[in-house]
C-alpha cells in the first residue's frame, strides 16, 4: 500500500472519528437530520437537488456542516447521506 493511499484511509478514519464524537456528544444532530431528510425526500431519492436542500437545512438546524455543493463532500458528509437515505428508505418500505 502507498504511502499516499495510508494517509488518505487515516484522514478519513479521522474525520469519521470526529464525525461520530459530534453525534455522540449532541444524539439530537441524528432525530433532527431524520426529520429533515423525511420531510424533503421524494420517490427520485438521488436528486442532487434535493441532497443539497437537505444538506443545507441539516447544516442550519444542527452543529453538522455540510457543504450544499455535493462536489465538495467529505467522505463522512457523503457516508452520512448515504445512510440517511437507507434509513429513510427502509422507514418507507415498512409503510
Amino acid at each position: 500500500m502507498s504511502s499516499a493511499s495510508e494517509m488518505q484511509k487515516i484522514r478519513i478514519i479521522n474525520e469519521l472519528r470526529e464525525f461520530i464524537k459530534k453525534l455522540l456528544q449532541d444524539p439530537a444532530i441524528l432525530e433532527q437530520s431524520l426529520t429533515i431528510a423525511r420531510a424533503h425526500y421524494t420517490d427520485d431519492g438521488d436528486s442532487r437537488q434535493m441532497w443539497a436542500t437537505i444538506a443545507n437545512e441539516i447544516s442550519d438546524n444542527t452543529s453538522v456542516h455540510i457543504p450544499e455543493d455535493p462536489n465538495e463532500h467529505s467522505e463522512a458528509d457523503r457516508l452520512f447521506l448515504e445512510v440517511l437515505k437507507e434509513v429513510v428508505d427502509e422507514g418507507k418500505a415498512l409503510y
